[in-house]
């Protein structure tokens, strides 16, 4: 018996015509550094040395995590690319970087360019949004290793920042303020736990919630804040000692990774609500608050850490951009043995 690629469960044709279907929307990123995109063996970027003396590269890689498994069950395709884009670029501007170009992996038992197509095209959406250049990527048909409708993605992207305008919070100093960016949702960290809660109450995805305008399905899909543009502006007029994305471990495990060891990071709780969809999890769930503030945001995407007599201004320059922030806390002197931590 004669085999073939096909019968083994690749089909290279289908590859082609999901690359012919996601061409065009990654080319219409493509900043004019990008010299060669999709199509390549490598993707070519030619860093502009007019608009920096000594540029520093910032790389990072993520993936969405089980946020998958609820794109999958509810059959949409189109937010989770932005979530890709979000969990990556989200973690280079803590640094100051502006991102420059993206790549995307994509992996399954069965490609479906129909359907899967939806998801780099989402991508594309969310790097033409922050002017950072689709330039390449892999498509991996892997029979025997994903099962069915089963997929992965994982990203990777480069920025660059001035050498001597990197942010890395050792200019933080007692008394800065602590200001929250409020997240779109639970970004793409905890689903493991949500399905969890989903599962053993029975709860539906097309289920209301109380004070939420969508479906249980459709308002866990709320795709990833994108915060570069917000970023890129604020450093324009704000003296910015340091940034914390907000992702799996929240504010108690990510806000220290920007402190010096003598500083600590005093949350005022009650500053800002709980969103609604939260809420409605960890009460479905009977989740604990501690564990609520290790593994979701708890409605903060991002803080950033200002001088004490900038809180006031920078939060209404913040809400003046189309972004709700709240002054959510300060730093304080750590004292010895103390979590970087502390919620008041």
């Amino acid at each position: 018996m004669t085999s073939s690629y096909q019968q083994a469960g690749v089909n290279i044709d289908a590859g082609d015509e999901f690359v012919k279907a996601i061409k065009d929307s990654a080319a219409a990123t493509y900043r004019p550094e990008v010299l060669s995109g999709i199509g390549g063996f490598g993707a070519h970027f030619a860093l502009n040395l007019q608009k920096y003396k000594q540029p520093v590269l910032v790389s990072s890689t993520d993936g969405v995590g089980t946020k998958l498994r609820i794109a999958i069950d509810v059959g949409r395709y189109d937010t989770i690319g932005q979530d890709l884009v979000g969990m990556c670029v989200n973690d280079i501007i803590c640094s100051g970087a502006e991102p420059l170009f993206f790549l995307d992996y994509f992996a399954s038992g069965h490609l479906d360019p129909s359907n899967h197509a939806a998801i780099v095209q989402g991508i594309a959406r969310a790097c033409g949004e922050i002017n950072c250049s689709l330039i390449g990527g892999e498509t991996a048909e892997m029979p025997g290793m994903y099962h069915g409708k089963d997929f992965d993605i994982a990203g990777f992207t480069v920025g660059a920042v001035e050498r001597d305008e990197i942010i890395d919070g050792s200019s933080i100093a007692i008394d800065d303020a602590i200001i929250g960016i409020a997240s779109s949702g639970f970004h793409s960290n905890g689903y493991s736990l949500i399905r969890a809660v989903c599962t053993e109450h029975k709860l539906n995805w097309n289920q209301s919630i109380p004070g939420v305008d969508q479906p249980l399905g459709e308002a866990l899909l709320t795709p990833t804040c994108l915060y570069p543009n917000l970023i890129s502006k604020l450093r324009n007029t704000t003296r910015i000692r340091g940034i914390a994305h907000i992702t799996g471990g929240g504010i108690t495990d990510n806000l220290p990774r920007i402190l010096p060891k003598t500083c600590q990071g005093r949350i005022e709780w009650h500053s800002w609500e709980l969103p609604p969809l939260m809420k409605f999890i960890q009460q479905t769930g009977n989740i604990g608050m501690n564990e609520m503030r290790r593994v979701f945001n708890c409605g903060i995407g991002l803080c950033i850490v200002v001088p004490e007599e900038d809180a006031i201004e920078t939060r209404d320059r913040i809400q003046s951009l189309n972004q709700q922030a709240w002054i959510i806390g300060k730093i304080a002197k750590r004292p010895k043995g103390d979590p970087g931590v502390v919620y008041v």
